[in-house]
């Protein structure tokens, strides 16, 4: 079988893991394997490497290292987030501010906290993606207690007004809870959660080369949330279950890694952006979707492919090495499931027809190149069968 060139485009699903990162994780699994609740050394260097990730994180957001809860990654940080400040607030209100466009742990949480007799309302955006501020405005009342917005949509790359959003919030209402879903913005941005009126803040180690099945949950020390999760009381009783020691310490030296020469390895991200924004503009009856400057993330194309079913074109890329995810034509009237390309208006003939193309740290413009080169021969061809 001939040696083929493999591109790894899909880093907003999951990205491939800092070296420093396993290796530390290797460590904490072979020699530093004790358990942080037993009161043996073994026990007192698993507490470490939670201590040191705790530190590290709570740097990287200039908070208290108390404001820090490890959760098995970003789904479980949103249904904490929502459900154990809903459950907290509840005598003050029952309505809950979200947008069309979030993530499925942010819509199926809500959904079942309408079950719960709490009242949703999902804000529209723009054609990039972008919520109103206006249409926010409108819809904090006396009964809502809390907002959930996400910073970097996960499909197109929209960035929200977060600061903006806090202020107004804060302006409204300061008791209101103001929930950010930064998973796909946490290490690409320097996020100041005390600054932008954040409340709750959700991350995932894997989005940002850590491992899987970790995650942070930010809880600000004046916010109260009900636990969600009950066991020993790990983790002040906020997060029961002991502690993912390998997985924190992956996570803790992830951190330390992306946010070391952050500004070149954002430039980095931008470039290769910029690069396949401008070989894909240039190709026949294909659409760029959202914004695609520095006002927008800088690791996330969105792609529409006319002519072309969005799964034969991510088989017929992947058979050439080439890994990328398809886009989703979803419902907007089904919260269930994610709306953004119907939320932010793209044409019927795109919505099966859509690709995104995410970047890493390990990602260069000779990939990019290669993809563009693939795609210049692919599409004609694609588009003559599917004619036939």
């Amino acid at each position: 079988m001939e040696n083929r060139k493999e591109v790894y485009f899909d880093n907003s699903a999951t990205t491939r893991v800092f070296d420093s990162v396993r290796d530390v994780m290797v460590e904490a699994m072979t020699s530093d394997y004790g358990n942080t609740s037993s009161r043996h050394m073994k026990g007192v260097e698993a507490e470490r490497y939670i201590r040191e990730a705790r530190e590290e994180i709570a740097g990287s957001l200039k908070v208290k290292e108390k404001e820090i809860v490890f959760t098995s990654g970003g789904t479980e940080s949103n249904n904490m987030a929502l459900i154990g400040a809903a459950m907290a607030a509840r005598r003050k209100g029952n309505h809950l501010i979200t947008t069309c466009i979030e993530h499925a742990s942010i819509y199926n949480t809500m959904s079942f906290l309408e079950e719960q007799g709490f009242r949703i309302t999902y804000l529209p955006v723009d054609q990039d993606g972008i919520v109103s501020l206006d249409a926010l405005r409108e819809a904090i009342c006396d009964d809502t207690i809390l907002v959930s917005i996400m910073y970097v949509n996960n499909e197109m790359g929209a960035v929200e007004p977060v600061a903006e959003i806090g202020k107004l919030i804060k302006s409204i209402r300061p008791d209101i809870y103001f929930h950010v879903d930064a998973i796909q913005a946490y290490g690409k941005y320097v996020i100041r959660p005390k600054k932008e009126g954040i409340d709750l803040m959700s991350v995932s180690g894997h989005k940002i080369h850590g491992p899987k099945g970790v995650g942070f949950l930010y809880v600000d020390e004046k916010v109260r949330i009900k636990p969600i999760i009950f066991g020993g009381g790990q983790q002040k009783g906020m997060r029961s279950g002991t502690e993912n020691v390998p997985g924190c310490a992956g996570l803790g030296m992830a951190v330390r890694e992306i946010y070391k020469d952050h500004d070149e390895r954002v430039e980095r991200l931008y470039a290769l952006k910029d690069r396949l924004v401008q070989g894909l503009s240039s190709l026949e009856g294909v659409t760029v979707h959202g914004r695609t400057g520095r006002d927008s993330a800088p690791q996330i194309v969105s792609a529409g492919f006319e002519g072309v079913r969005a799964e034969v074109l991510l088989h017929a890329l992947e058979d050439r090495g080439i890994y990328v995810s398809s886009g989703s034509a979803c419902s907007s009237n089904h919260p269930g499931v994610s709306g953004t390309l119907r939320g932010i208006g793209v044409r019927e003939s795109l919505l099966d027809s859509t690709l995104r193309f995410s970047f890493g740290v390990f990602n260069t413009e000779d990939e990019v190149d290669y993809c563009l080169e693939v795609l210049r021969e692919l599409l004609p061809v694609l588009r003559r069968y599917r004619r036939a």
